[in-house]
């Protein structure tokens, strides 16, 4: 990786050189082999016990989660000092993509291992983590994350969950109720918010045999069924004042933060899933015949096919970029520090924006592809004999765990602008620039070379994305806020930049190092996902427009984005079969 590190939000500003992400063509080989085990053991492991699992058979899952403890899959970002392999992110997310083909299971693993696991690790004392740590990381003790209530979801800090302190001063007394909360059936050990007298929202870790603690049926779900999800309920429980996560009142910093963790390692587990997906419409659309002939010969199915295919490399191309990035910002931090965690918790937080980005994306990209996977199957993607059923069942929670795509969306923009006010990214002085270059003419020639129109359409989109969000502030200025509508339409335009900036830049980058085929076969990839990508901004530039401006001034800020959201797709039905047919030999992801 190159020392050059963007910080938050600037990729909307600045140029990035290829050089300077990172992409799945980078993994070493510590990674590569990790890859290939939790591969391996989820294939043999879990693969055959789907079916099982989903009748919610947990002694499979807890069985398994013992076995991903063997294998060192529990202990990714746990401390060396505990016993931890502490590896990047990079690996972390790797883990994370791999695990997806097990279904329900990766729920169950990334609750542990993310919400479950991370608080006590980023918070705990040197105790907490000597008596916990090494039982989560061997799978004898399992974890999960109690935070969402009946009455608040989106609104964590609404909670309504109560402690106090017991008249000894032993321990707090916990009331109140969780919902929703994932691994509830067979967990040990519960990372549990609530307000200290009322008022001071706090962490507390609780064990499951701790008096006064009770559980809910099973929820029934409509996807992930082999996830366990119970209430959890808080009666005077009795836990010990040594139990206090982190301080008094500053419960709201773990909740939020642990929560940008969750959100990229969800965008991975996802990206698995769209290949996931995607081998198993392709294998079927080459052993379904229709009229005579296998379906996947239809241009219709191509069609389908070829654009599943781009819109899994670029979740890949971005999941794995921003990857670059924390690891790049963790990087920087002095390990010996006494406040490490304090500064590895910023590193993360920097990309809040990000991290939201890859959690809206990838899970949108994967409800695309598994909804196409499903008509590919026909009818037969509506039966629970084949997996496509499950498949579109389990994804829909993709786009509601980890904070509503609809509240990561309003995080985007909301945070830009408040890195704006702080001074930490100067995007009013260049939406003003963009706005000058909105009303003047340009008489550039075309720009030649590998790319070229792609990384003109992208530095054009940046522009479409700074006048229209330097439009909306200057008409609603500290009230910005509330507008969600135009927040939501902003959001759509930095998400859709980040992704083909991602997606372009790995092109760029594996691009000489590819042979012919496979050089064919990016072209092709960018030139599928940038025809729908622009077309999804420009609808959402336009949407901004018509929400902030009128008369003259909407005139003019439609023209410019006219002017600045044309991309020359000559070659789309070539590049569409191309990959199509790439796919369909390979039987399974292509790049």
């Amino acid at each position: 990786m190159s020392e050059k590190l963007l910080k938050g939000g600037e990729y909307l500003i600045k140029k990035t050189d290829a050089d300077d992400v990172f992409t799945p063509e980078d993994f070493n080989d510590e990674q590569k082999q990790i890859a290939e085990t939790t591969d391996q053991f989820v294939m043999n492991e879990i693969v055959p016990h789907i079916e099982e699992i989903d009748h919610q058979n947990f002694d499979i899952v807890i069985e398994g989660m013992k076995k991903c403890g063997e294998l060192g899959l529990l202990m990714i970002d746990a401390p060396e000092e505990y016993g931890g392999l502490e590896l990047d992110k990079a690996t972390s997310m790797l883990v994370a993509e791999k695990l997806a083909p097990g279904g329900s299971f990766l729920v169950a693993y990334a609750a542990h291992t993310g919400i479950g696991m991370l608080p006590l690790i980023y918070y705990g004392t040197k105790e907490q983590k000597e008596k916990y740590l090494e039982k989560l990381m061997t799978g004898e003790m399992l974890a999960a994350y109690c935070l969402t209530e009946p009455g608040s979801g989106s609104d964590a800090l609404g909670a309504k969950a109560s402690a106090v302190l017991s008249d000894d001063g032993k321990y707090y007394l916990l009331n109140g109720t969780k919902q929703w909360i994932t691994n509830a059936g067979f967990a040990d050990l519960f990372t549990v918010f609530a307000k200290v007298d009322k008022e001071h929202f706090t962490a507390f870790l609780v064990e499951r045999d701790f008096e006064g603690i009770s559980f809910g049926a099973e929820e029934k779900k409509m996807g992930i069924k082999g996830s366990s999800t119970r209430q959890v309920n808080f009666d005077n429980a009795k836990v010990p004042v040594e139990n206090v996560l982190g301080e008094i009142g500053k419960g709201h910093k773990i909740a939020f933060n642990v929560l940008n963790v969750g959100r990229f390692k969800l965008a991975a587990a996802t990206t698995g899933a769209c290949k996931d997906a995607l081998g198993e419409a392709v294998r079927y659309a080459n052993e379904r015949k229709q009229f005579g002939t296998e379906i996947s010969n239809f241009g219709a199915i191509k069609e389908k096919l070829a654009r599943m295919t781009a819109e899994t490399f670029a979740s890949e191309s971005l999941v794995y970029r921003l990857a670059g990035l924390l690891d790049g910002k963790i990087d920087r931090i002095d390990k010996g520090i006494e406040n490490y965690y304090e500064e590895y918790q910023k590193a993360i937080e920097e990309y809040a924006v990000e991290c939201g980005i890859s959690k809206v994306f990838c899970s949108e990209v994967l409800a695309y592809v598994v909804d196409e996977t499903v008509q590919i199957f026909g009818g037969y993607g509506y039966s629970q004999e084949y997996p496509a059923e499950r498949f579109y069942r389990d994804e829909r929670i993709n786009r509601i765990f980890e904070g509503t795509n609809e509240i990561n969306r309003l995080l985007t923009p909301g945070i830009l602008l408040k890195k704006t006010m702080k001074g930490e990214l100067p995007l009013q002085k260049e939406a003003m620039k963009a706005m000058e270059s909105l009303m003047t003419p340009s008489f550039d020639e075309p720009e030649e070379g590998l790319f070229a129109k792609e990384l003109k359409i992208l530095e054009d989109l940046k522009t479409v994305f700074l006048v229209t969000a330097g439009a909306a502030v200057q008409k609603h200025m500290e009230k910005m806020k509330d507008e969600q509508e135009i927040l939501m339409a902003l959001a759509d335009v930095a998400i859709g930049i980040f992704a083909i900036e991602s997606t372009v830049l790995r092109a760029l980058k594996i691009y000489d190092k590819s042979n012919e085929k496979k050089k064919k076969l990016l072209e092709a990839a960018v030139n599928v996902f940038l025809f729908h990508e622009v077309e999804d901004i420009t609808r959402a530039a336009k949407k901004a427009a018509y929400f902030v401006e009128e008369g003259d001034n909407l005139t003019m800020l439609l023209s410019g984005i006219r002017r600045f959201t044309k991309y020359d797709a000559a070659g789309l039905l070539e590049n569409q079969r191309l990959l199509a047919d790439a796919v369909i030999d390979a039987e399974k992801y292509i790049f």
